[in-house]
């Protein structure tokens, strides 16, 4: 039942011995109210990818524990546009602070990308659904609106009349009006999006570091605009999408580089 209720949530398979963090483990005392506590828990989205996808993913939050219906995860601040660099810093250095965690949030990216049996889609980024953890890592904090590739291709494969009705929030298809469909296939990526909504806050021409050279400053500039403005990821498209990846990791860690320098 558990790994049915995954697969109806999910879109995930899951074989039978990988569901124990989400079921009571033996009967005993109490054992009919775990039962109801574990069921009510398995109702919540939310409650199943931080049980199940910690120990593949550093960029999710584990849960800490539950009692009935609620659930516990560590505190961390979310991020905010009120936030001059989006995200609370608590006094670092703010150019190498951005560094870290535009890094990590790739290094996310990533994880997403090919770090689970499917893709996972994030279908609502904005800098409230992230936080950082001290070393800087970036954790998803809400994930609500996250999608297994299965589950993301059911929702965008619907009746449309035009390529507007087939944007599901941050995750776009395309139509295709010989059969008014959506196309399965998201047409846009995370990646995108990410430098679209986050990046290009960090690294436009008015949020410059002068302890950067500007060359540095003017090609990661550059590539996060190409790395907003991509096409749609399958076939050549992906291998740019990759070689865009590629280049914003390098310029970020010559960027790392360069302040460290400054500071010796």
């Amino acid at each position: 039942m558990v790994a049915g209720e995954v697969k109806n949530t999910l879109g995930l398979e899951l074989p039978n011995n990988s569901v124990g963090s989400l079921w009571p483990a033996r009967q005993g005392p109490g054992w009919r109210q775990q039962l109801a506590s574990a069921w009510s828990l398995l109702q919540q989205e939310e409650y199943v990818y931080f049980s199940l996808l910690p120990d593949l993913s550093r960029h999710i939050l584990p849960v800490l524990g539950s009692c009935g219906h609620f659930y516990a995860v560590e505190y961390l601040a979310a991020g905010s546009p009120h936030h001059r660099a989006l995200f609370p810093l608590d006094g670092a250095g703010q150019a190498q602070a951005i560094s870290h965690i535009a890094l990590s949030f790739l290094d996310m990216v990533s994880h997403f990308e090919s770090g689970f049996s499917h893709r996972l889609h994030l279908c609502d980024i904005k800098p409230e659904n992230f936080a950082i953890k001290r070393d800087f890592t970036v954790v998803a904090i809400d994930v609500d609106m996250a999608f297994f590739e299965p589950k993301m291709r059911e929702i965008l494969e619907q009746n449309c009349t035009g390529d507007e009705d087939c944007n599901f929030f941050d995750c776009f298809s395309k139509c295709d009006l010989r059969v008014n469909k959506c196309g399965a296939q998201r047409v846009n990526s995370n990646l995108q999006v990410i430098c679209d909504k986050i990046f290009r806050h960090w690294f436009s021409s008015t949020h410059r570091s002068p302890a950067i050279s500007p060359q540095l400053r003017l090609q990661l500039q550059q590539t996060v605009q190409e790395c907003a403005h991509h096409g749609v990821p399958s076939g050549n498209a992906r291998t740019a999408s990759s070689s865009v990846f590629w280049k914003l990791r390098w310029l970020l860690q010559a960027t790392l580089r360069e302040l460290q320098d400054v500071e010796k």
